[in-house]
């Protein structure tokens, strides 16, 4: 196996391990703004015992997630010194501002966070709560605009030649508000949002299965159904943005994304399928001139295909890409289906009868990291052969001195590694989960606090 392949196989073997996390912080950060907000309002205690249990899951995903995040800047210099010297203003500005802006304020917050209780008045650690989820959110802002300068490149100019070529920034805000950031951002953090919601839905599923913490279980579900059914449906309209903006500056990868070959023809959107590469055929269950009319509103113009491109600038995993863009998707409707019927049965008063609902709930939490990935896969596949777009190939970006068993060697060790900390990572989930939430004050104060609170928290169902 040559050098590049193995060196993307690391590269994202890495990056999608390393992304398990920063989505789970984020999503779980919005939750603990929102169960403190309400112990800081209400003062009912039930709210602090939630705060509190979901604060020490928080401090574990939050470690594991930097642990694993380090590694792949050190790959940009063993692995992709072409591109590191290439990019290096560009991603040098971002991922500085990350650490000004974000990684320090994240940090700086947490010991109160974790550590404040009954340090600090109850405002000072809801501040610092807000402070660590701003922290994760500027994380995201900077990481996805170094991504998307790589898709839609903006606010730059080309110094030196072949060999010695980099861009260099000529307006850091076009850089930043480069014609895809904004739009994937939002993609990004509502995605984030939902993995941190679901897994809160799935342990508290998992408490009114068995019949454990109910007191604390049932309110704190219907608090995140609430939130997931609402960013279930606003990530509808959010990745249809995205797609839209691929649409304008990046049509070989919807081409990919959709398997789409001839620009003479009216696209069709396919629900699923399979995508025959050397025949360019396309088979599976698909809505006639769907694509056409989603990018164009009109389901009879054609919209431009993978033949209008030469062979050595469009994707070749063709496939592969349409299979994982369709897995995202079709999680997505499956998280808008399964929230809104879960919300119809809450209004009914009928949500906790249905154990086979909670059931589902429990196995969904995978969804959402599901999605996560196989959508980060699409959009990378379906940017080859370029790592810059239309700007710097993948084949150019590498190292000229590693070497092929130097990576294998790497990749082995990385892989060790990481399934290590993954058993250590989920052995203290479970030993948390078991636990439980309740550890401070009582049982009766938490019932109490819980029949003062507004009605529409009571779980009597």
């Amino acid at each position: 196996m040559d050098v590049e392949i193995l060196a993307r196989i690391q590269f994202a073997f890495t990056i999608a391990f390393h992304y398990i996390y920063p989505p789970l912080s984020i999503g779980l950060g919005l939750l603990l703004v929102i169960f403190e907000g309400l112990y800081l309002k209400t003062g009912n205690k039930m709210y602090e015992q939630i705060t509190r249990f979901w604060i020490r899951i928080f401090a574990l995903i939050f470690g594991i997630g930097v642990a694993t995040g380090i590694i792949m800047e050190f790959e940009f210099g063993t692995n992709w010194a072409t591109y590191s010297k290439y990019v290096g203003d560009i991603f040098g500005s971002a991922l500085a501002a990350e650490g000004i802006f974000a990684f320090a304020l994240e940090s700086g917050f947490l010991g109160i966070l974790i550590f404040g209780w009954n340090r600090v008045s109850s405002k000072v650690h809801f501040f610092s709560t807000l402070m660590v989820f701003l922290g994760s959110m500027f994380s995201a802002i900077w990481i996805v605009v170094a991504n998307s300068w790589q898709q839609t490149p903006a606010g730059y100019h080309i110094v030196g030649k072949d060999l010695e070529a980099r861009a260099e920034i000529t307006d850091f805000w076009a850089m930043v508000f480069n014609p895809s950031s904004v739009d994937r951002l939002i993609h990004v953090w509502i995605a984030a949002f939902l993995a941190g919601i679901f897994l809160v839905l799935s342990v508290n599923a998992w408490y009114i299965l068995k019949n454990k913490h109910l007191e604390i279980a049932k309110p704190s579900f219907k608090i995140a159904l609430v939130a997931g059914t609402v960013f279930s449906l606003l990530q509808l309209f959010a990745g249809h943005r995205s797609a839209d903006v691929v649409y304008k500056h990046q049509p070989a990868k919807l081409a990919a994304l959709e398997g789409h070959y001839d620009s003479m023809a009216v696209a069709d959107m396919f629900l699923l399928g399979y995508v025959n590469n050397k025949t360019q055929e396309v088979t599976g269950i698909k809505i006639p001139g769907g694509l056409s009319f989603l990018t164009q509103g009109d389901f009879n113009k054609p919209v431009k295909g993978l033949n209008a491109f030469k062979p050595d600038e469009r994707p070749t995993q063709v496939n592969a890409i349409f299979q994982f863009y369709h897995i995202m998707v079709a999680i997505g409707m499956f998280l808008i289906a399964l929230t809104v019927y879960a919300s119809w049965l809450s209004y009914r008063k009928k949500l906790f009868e249905k154990r086979w609902l909670m059931w589902v709930f429990v196995w969904a939490v995978l969804a959402p990291q599901i999605a996560n990935q196989t959508g980060w896969f699409a959009a990378e596949m379906g940017r080859q052969p370029w790592v810059v777009y239309g700007l710097l190939r993948t084949s150019d970006a590498l190292s000229k001195t590693v070497t092929a068993n130097q990576i294998i060697f790497s990749l082995v060790l990385f892989t060790v590694v990481y399934m290590l900390l993954f058993v250590l990572f989920l052995y203290l989930l479970n030993k948390k989960i078991v636990h439980g939430p309740v550890d401070h004050g009582t049982k009766e104060d938490i019932e109490e606090g819980r029949k003062r609170d507004n009605p529409i928290m009571d779980h009597h169902q």
